[in-house]
């Protein structure tokens, strides 16, 4: 559903599909593992019912219709002029009775409003509807029809309409008061930091002119507000219909909601609905039940109660995820798919970046369903290089199969000892630990769509046998295969021997389409978008993350000037040590004493950053041992959130100490600790990506795209963590702070161009 062209046009247009299942959708949340066709088997299913029909058969016929202000529209399945039959379809697998009751309502709501709409095109009396469902293992038609008269058919559409026309008005008024709002909205502190001024109006020129923009602008300057006031602003008139503010981090999330609640203001306050979508994981209240009305209590009945939920939520209009699940249990609904409703509803929507990125996003589909005029914020953009890359990979491990092949039920165990054969083909007779193969084997892709057919109608059949592991196999066959259909030079095939677990037992191969160039996957979530920006400390340099993420040949660059000088920071470069593998054991006790040194001279609070918890580990043994008065924490692998805030508690302002870290960690960026909560870092890397076959393999491929395979691999992703890491020193203009680069290839002058600018950079003698 999409607000009006126009702020001035009180129109609202609405798909039927969107329209019925506001308006018809009726009993429980039902997340049963029901074996659906996939979206290629659905399209599929839709050609063969419709190639099947008389020569003149109309597919895909486009219809609209009024009704006050509502403009419903949407396309017909198929209809044919001779019989004057209009043909909903859809496509199942499996026990046609097992079709939910409610399902089939929201069917026929959508093939009478066609009905109507058809009818009032054609000037016909009367039409013929005919569900026509379709199982795509069977190939076989059942059909349900029955003959409507048109003003019957009108009765419907009109009831229909005028269940959501109150909606549909609210909204309209909604949308009036917000972009009246927002014009008038203004800045909420006394003048722009330093910097964020130029970062504002560029924002706001690249909403108004239909642009994506790389903003590189440091830390300090308030980069959240200095997007999202402008963006919001640029709302009325470029007839926005919603601000998605995607974030990698938990932090980044937090910070736009803080900033978002400021702009709105004490209750009433400034018309904007704000929600925050939140993991399952995080949102579920019952993770013992399963998700269908027979199991818990939050689903028995949730479309029954979701309109009362929905409009009790919109109305607080600030919708983090304390408000949503409130609403949603006062109404007895689930919060999460509550959060999924709202997000249809609200103006402002703050989410993880798999929330428009990702290849079945919520976001992302919402907005080309519906047509909306987004504009997306990408916090610390930086990091979309490798979630992007993590969204379009698949892997399948052959132990974890082989364990479930063992316990497989006979209907399913030939297909899968045949996959299991092919699995074994794709060893290497030479024993090759790793080795990358130029596509997935047809007879390899044959064996594994195999099996996941046999397992789907084993499902399909026996519905009562919820296997786990089994349902697992299926979704994680269909991710493989669904990136099989679009693999290409972005991305890599490989094969990984594992060696075996027992004398008893074979070797193992995991099995990788591993996303190299995010680029190809993410170009059309920009393209979608009225505007994109993608701000971050480290976007340089800026045709790095241009190349790999895909931006449009138009994307405009700004980079903000540091409000910070070179008096603030201290930065020493340490190049009489190597950190690299070799040389790690000779490089323990100089960095020890390094570190004693600057904090014998000036006590305090630092972070000391390492490229493994290894060589973490091997330095503060030592220094522990050295230097046993000097208090020292440190992070472990697999930190929860509850240890990581107990670290980031020691960095107190009247604290001293070291705290030991991974460079790319937690701790690394996204951290706030201003003034002296943290007065030094060292950074005991180059931060180069570890080096490995996988990483060898990538370095190649950008070498044959870019040309510039070791930049692009090794040194641009690695000097962006080190220059994250040295950025938690300054984060205010009255910090003062110290960093050391440790490492003798710091004093290149490749490396050297790559730091900041206001940095005044000193060497060490030794």
């Amino acid at each position: 559903m999409n607000a009006p062209v126009t702020s001035t046009v009180a129109r609202y247009t609405v798909a039927v599909r969107a329209l019925c299942e506001f308006t018809a959708k009726r009993g429980d949340l039902d997340l049963r593992f029901t074996p659906a066709p996939t979206a290629q088997e659905g399209i599929a299913g839709h050609a063969t019912v419709t190639g099947r029909r008389r020569a003149g058969y109309l597919r895909e016929v486009s219809l609209q219709g009024e009704h006050g202000p509502l403009l419903v529209r949407g396309r017909a399945d198929g209809y044919d002029p001779w019989r004057q039959r209009l043909e909903e379809i859809k496509t199942y697998r499996g026990d046609f009775q097992r079709i939910p009751d409610n399902h089939r309502a929201l069917h026929w709501a959508q093939a009478r409003i066609y009905g109507w709409l058809q009818c009032q095109t054609l000037g016909l009396a009367r039409i013929e509807l005919a569900l026509v469902y379709f199982n795509i293992v069977t190939q076989k038609e059942t059909v349900l029809d029955q003959t409507c008269d048109a003003a019957e058919l009108r009765e419907h559409f009109e009831q229909q309409c005028g269940l959501f026309l109150a909606w549909a008005e609210r909204e309209l008024a909604h949308r009036a008061a917000r972009d009246t709002a927002l014009v008038a909205m203004a800045f909420p502190h006394a003048a722009f930091q330093h910097g964020q001024r130029e970062l504002a109006e560029s924002v706001y020129k690249a909403a108004s002119t239909g642009r994506c923009l790389m903003a590189q602008a440091p830390t300090g300057i308030g980069k959240t507000i200095g997007t999202v006031f402008p963006l919001l602003k640029a709302f009325p008139g470029q007839c926005l219909d919603k601000l998605f503010f995607l974030s990698a981090k938990t932090p980044g999330r937090q910070l736009a909601l803080n900033v978002l609640a400021q702009l709105r203001g004490p209750a009433p306050g400034l018309p904007l609905r704000v929600l925050e979508l939140v993991a399952r994981d995080k949102a579920c209240e019952h993770p013992d039940k399963a998700c269908h009305g027979e199991s818990c209590p939050l689903a028995q009945g949730f479309y029954d109660r979701l309109a009362a939920a929905r409009e009790a939520a919109l109305a607080l209009g600030f919708m983090d995820q304390e408000a949503v699940r409130a609403a949603a249990l006062a109404h007895g609904v689930c919060p999460y798919y509550l959060s999924q409703e709202l997000a249809r509803w609200s103006d402002a929507v703050v989410g993880d970046y798999n929330y428009y990125f990702d290849i079945s996003a919520l976001l992302y589909a919402l907005t080309v369903a519906n047509q909306w005029r987004v504009g997306v914020l990408v916090d610390e953009a930086h990091n979309l290089l490798e979630r992007g890359r993590a969204m379009y990979s698949a892997d399948l491990d052959q132990a974890e199969f082989q364990i479930l092949r063992k316990a497989a039920p006979k209907p399913v165990k030939a297909a899968l000892d045949k996959l299991n054969r092919a699995w074994n083909a794709l060893h290497d007779a030479d024993g090759a630990v790793y080795r990358v193969l130029p596509a997935v084997p047809e007879a390899f892709q044959g064996a594994l769509q195999r099996a996941s057919a046999a397992v789907i109608d084993y499902l399909t059949e026996y519905p009562a046998d919820s296997d786990a592991g089994l349902q697992r196999f299926y979704f994680d066959a269909m991710h493989f295969l669904r990136l099989v259909d679009t693999f290409a030079e972005h991305s890599l095939f490989d094969v990984t021997l594992r060696a075996a677990a027992g004398r008893h037992h074979r070797q193992s191969a995991q099995l990788c389409l591993r996303n190299v160039l995010p680029a190809p996957f993410l170009a059309p979530r920009f393209a979608e978008a009225h505007c994109a920006v993608l701000f971050s400390a480290t976007l340089s340099p800026t045709h790095f993350y241009a190349d790999t993420l895909g931006l449009p040949t138009n994307t405009a660059w700004i980079d903000v000037q540091s409000p910070f000088s070179s008096d603030q920071l201290t930065v020493r470069l340490a190049g009489h040590i190597s950190t690299r593998y070799p040389d790690r054991a000779r490089s323990v006790a100089p960095i020890v004493e390094l570190i004693c040194a600057q904090y014998r001279q000036q006590p305090g609070n630092y972070l000391a950053f390492f490229s493994s918890f290894d060589y973490l580990q091997q330095v503060l043994a030592q220094f522990a041992s050295d230097h046993p008065d000097i208090p020292t924490w440190s992070q472990s692998r697999g930190m929860g959130e509850e240890a990581q805030r107990q670290f980031l508690a020691r960095f107190d302002a009247d604290g001293q100490g070291i705290g030991f870290a991974v460079l790319g960690g937690a701790f690394a960026e996204g951290i706030d600790l201003p003034g002296s909560r943290l007065i030094g870092a060292f950074v005991a890397t180059l931060g180069l990506p570890q080096l490995n076959p996988v990483n060898e393999q990538i370095m190649q491929r950008m070498q044959t795209i870019f040309g510039a395979g070791y930049d692009y691999t090794y040194l641009y992703p690695g000097l962006q963590k080190v220059v994250q890491a040295a950025g938690r020193v300054i984060r205010t203009r009255q910090d003062r702070g110290v960093v050391y680069l440790i490492d003798d290839r710091f004093t290149r002058r490749q490396v050297r161009a790559l730091l900041p600018d206001w940095w005044r950079v000193e060497r060490m003698t030794g």
